[in-house]
C-alpha cells in the first residue's frame, strides 16, 4: 500500500511538514491550546521586556539577596490581575512568593519556578549599568537577564496570560498552575526552596515542575535544539591539604608544604576521570547526532550514544576536546581556591587547595577521592570532603511534562530538536526531585554560545526576540500540561 504523501499542515499555532502521524500529534496539541484565546504576541513581547527590565532594576545580588523587593513587585502585579498570592519573609530581606491559578483538581498541580537572587558584578567591566535594565540593539542587558530574571519575567507573563486567556475567557485548567519565586538559589537555597519545602510544603506540592537548567542553543544563526534538563551533576567541595615541616625561609626544606601541594595539584590537573554514559546522555547525544552540523562531531555523538565500547571510546576522544561535552561525559574536577603561608619569610606547615568536583548522578565522591589519592601518591597530602549536596533521581524524559515541553517548542518552531539533558551546574531542581516532584529545567531563550557564556559574566544580556520565544514556550507548556 502506498503511503500518503506528506503535506503542509497550517493551523493557528503549528506549521509543520506533516506525515499522518505528525498531523494527529499537531491537531492534538492545537486542540489543547484551543482552550485559550490566542495572545497578541507582539504585546506579550513588550510586556515581558517591561517586567524583565523592572526586575533587573531591583538589585538582588546574593549576598545579601534582599529578594523581598522583587517578591513585592510580583505580588502586587499578580494580585492586581486577580491571582491568589502568598508572600513570605523567612528572614529579614529574604522572601518567597507562591501564586496559584486553580484548576478543577482532576490532576495534580504543576509548578513554574524561578529564583529572584543574582550573582555579583564587576561593574567596571560592563559597558552598561548592570542594574539599569538597559534595552538596546535588540537586547535587554542586566544582571539576571539570563539567570534567572528572564525566566521569572516569562513565568509572570505566563500566569497573567493564563488568567486573561483561559480563566477569564470561561475556560478551565485540569491542574493548579503555581508560580514559585524563591530566594537564595545562588548560595545553596536554604532560604529559598529549602525553606519552602520545610515550612510550606502544602503550598508547593505538585506532580511536575518547570525550572531553569536547560539550554536553547543557536547554531549557525538559528535555534538548533532545546535541551531539557531532567537530571544534574552533583556538586562537592574537597579540600586538598598538604603538610610539611615549617621554619625560617632562609633555610629551604625539602618537605615544604607549598611545594608538596603544587606537585599534588599538578598531578590532579593531569588526571582524567573515566567516561560514563547514563540514559540521559545517551539519548542527548543520539538525538544531537541527527541534527549537528559538524560532521566529525556528529559522528562522535553517534559513537558515544552507541553501546559499543570501542565506538564510545572513539567518540569520547573527539568530544572531550569540547569543554562542555567533556563535562557531560565524566566527573569534573576544577581547582578553585588555594591558600598557604602566613608571612613572606616563614615556611608554612600547611597549604590547602579547594577542588570543586561535579560527580555524575549516582557516582560516589568517595570513589573519586580514592582515585585522586592514588594519583597524588603522597601520604602527607590528605583530602576532606564536604557532604552537603543532593544526589536526586532523574526525572523521566517520557513523562507528560516532558511531552508538553517538546510539543510547545515544536509549536513555536517545528525545526528545533528537543532532547533530555544532564546539566553540569546545580539548581533547585535537585531538592524537588529528591522530594518526589518530577522537575524539568529549561533556558527557553534561544542563545548563541557567546551570549550564553555571559551568564554570571559581564554584559549579561538576552535578545528581545528570544524573550518572546521563551515566553511562548512556557505558556504553551502550561496549556499543554494543565489544559
Amino acid at each position: 500500500m502506498r503511503r500518503p504523501r506528506p503535506r503542509i499542515l497550517l493551523t493557528g499555532i503549528v506549521i509543520v511538514l506533516a506525515t499522518p502521524f505528525a498531523m494527529a500529534r499537531a491537531q492534538h496539541a492545537n486542540a489543547r491550546a484551543g482552550l485559550a484565546r490566542q495572545p497578541d504576541w507582539s504585546a506579550v513581547r513588550d510586556e515581558t521586556v517591561r517586567h524583565l527590565r523592572r526586575l533587573i532594576q531591583l538589585n538582588t545580588v546574593n549576598p545579601p539577596g534582599n529578594e523581598i523587593t522583587v517578591a513585592r513587585y510580583l505580588d502586587s502585579t499578580l494580585r492586581a490581575a486577580g491571582i491568589e498570592t502568598h508572600l513570605f519573609e523567612p528572614s529579614p530581606g529574604r522572601a518567597a512568593l507562591v501564586a496559584r491559578l486553580k484548576g478543577n483538581g482532576s490532576k495534580q498541580p504543576v509548578l513554574l519556578m524561578a529564583h529572584m537572587d543574582v550573582v555579583g558584578v564587576e561593574a567596571d567591566q560592563w559597558t552598561v549599568d548592570p542594574f539599569a535594565g538597559v534595552e538596546k540593539d535588540g537586547y535587554v542587558y542586566g544582571r539576571g537577564a539570563i539567570d534567572d530574571k528572564g525566566m521569572l519575567a516569562a513565568n509572570l507573563v505566563t500566569m497573567l496570560l493564563l488568567k486573561r486567556n483561559v480563566i477569564d475567557a470561561g475556560g478551565a485548567l485540569q491542574r493548579d498552575v503555581v508560580l514559585v519565586a524563591n530566594s537564595d538559589e545562588e548560595a545553596g537555597g536554604e532560604w529559598g526552596m529549602g525553606w519552602l519545602i520545610a515550612n510550606k510544603p502544602d503550598l508547593i506540592r505538585a506532580e511536575f515542575a518547570l525550572n531553569e537548567g536547560g539550554r536553547t542553543r543557536v547554531v549557525n544563526g538559528r535555534p538548533l535544539y532545546v535541551a531539557v534538563q531532567n537530571t544534574e551533576k552533583v556538586a562537592h567541595n574537597v579540600r586538598v591539604i598538604a603538610t610539611g615541616a615549617g621554619g625560617h625561609a632562609s633555610v629551604p626544606l625539602p618537605g615544604n608544604a607549598i611545594s608538596r601541594l603544587a606537585r599534588a595539584m599538578a598531578r590532579i590537573g593531569e588526571h582524567e576521570e573515566p567516561v560514563r554514559i547514563n540514559p540521559t546522555t545517551r539519548v542527548f547525544f543520539s538525538e544531537l547526532s541527527k541534527v549537528w552540523p559538524n560532521a566529525a562531531e556528529r559522528r562522535a555523538m553517534g559513537d558515544v550514544a552507541s553501546r559499543d565500547g570501542r565506538r564510545v571510546a572513539r567518540g569520547a576522544r573527539v568530544l572531550s576536546a569540547i569543554p562542555i561535552y567533556n563535562a557531560v561525559l565524566r566527573n569534573g574536577i576544577s581547582p578553585t581556591l588555594i591558600d598557604g603561608g602566613i608571612r613572606t619569610n616563614v615556611i608554612p606547615t600547611e597549604a590547602t587547595a579547594n577542588l570543586n568536583i561535579r560527580t555524575l548522578p549516582g557516582e560516589s565522591i568517595d570513589s573519586v577521592v580514592a582515585r585522586l589519592r592514588r594519583v597524588v601518591g603522597d601520604k602527607q597530602v590528605t583530602f576532606e570532603v564536604s557532604r552537603d549536596t543532593i544526589d536526586a533521581p532523574a526525572s523521566s524524559f517520557r513523562s507528560p511534562m516532558f511531552s508538553a515541553i517538546a510539543d510547545a517548542v515544536r509549536s513555536v518552531d517545528s525545526s528545533v530538536a528537543v532532547v533530555p539533558y544532564m546539566s553540569t551546574g546545580a539548581t533547585d531542581s535537585a531538592r524537588l526531585r529528591a522530594w518526589g516532584v518530577q522537575t524539568y529545567g529549561v533556558l527557553p531563550f534561544p542563545l548563541a554560545q557567546e551570549d550564553e557564556e555571559r551568564m554570571h559574566g559581564n554584559d549579561e544580556r538576552v535578545p528581545v526576540e528570544s524573550l518572546l520565544f521563551g515566553t511562548k514556550v512556557i505558556y504553551l507548556t502550561a496549556i499543554n500540561v494543565a489544559g
